[in-house]
């Protein structure tokens, strides 16, 4: 049985590395599909959580989150190859297409590769997006989540604060809460 988990570990993580263009942000949706939807490894608000803590910590999340979802469903072991299988394909088509771009980079269709992808990626972002409003928007309600968006919007890309900084006050503005004010807006819904 463990063997069967660490491969199936392994193949998740691997279509992860190999269909993950754009970088970390850009597997995120793939993680999700991948450990939530075709796997159910993670609940989507384990999910959310796991992705928001990653955010906070130094490093890139295309590591992060394969190291920890990999050490939930299967160990130490896990880990490591769930980090593995996520950053083999990226090592070896960085090493591969590095050397055919350098020397084949004034040829156009080599460059307009490079730019097709954007519209892909931009459409897993909003489809990501998409989802974390409606579960922000079920727990929370829309009027606090639309105004938590302006707010962090606001510190982030008009004042210029860090997305950590804002992420870490967030968490532990929720861990000073008591939990009594999230009954009580349970029982008015």
């Amino acid at each position: 049985m463990m063997f069967a988990t660490q491969r199936i570990l392994f193949m998740a993580f691997l279509r992860i590395g190999l269909l993950g263009f754009g970088g970390g942000p850009a597997m995120i949706p793939l993680i999700d599909q991948e450990v939530v939807k075709r796997h159910r490894w993670l609940e989507e608000e384990e999910f959310a959580d796991i992705l928001a803590i990653a955010n906070t910590l130094p490093g890139p999340i295309a590591t992060k989150m394969p190291g920890y979802i990999g050490y939930r469903v299967g160990g130490a072991l896990g880990c490591i190859n769930a980090v593995i299988a996520v950053i083999l394909p990226m090592i070896l088509v960085m090493t591969l297409m590095l050397g055919l771009f350098s020397r084949y980079r004034d040829i156009g269709w080599i460059h307009g590769m490079g730019q097709a992808v954007v519209p892909v990626v931009m459409v897993m972002m909003a489809q990501l997006t998409w989802d974390f409003w409606s579960k922000s928007r079920s727990a929370l309600g829309w009027m606090i989540s639309l105004g938590m968006i302006i707010v962090t919007g606001g510190l982030i890309y008009w004042l210029g604060v860090h997305p950590a900084l804002v992420v870490g006050v967030l968490l532990v503005t929720a861990l000073a809460l008591p939990v009594s004010a999230f009954r009580r807006k349970e029982a008015t819904r």
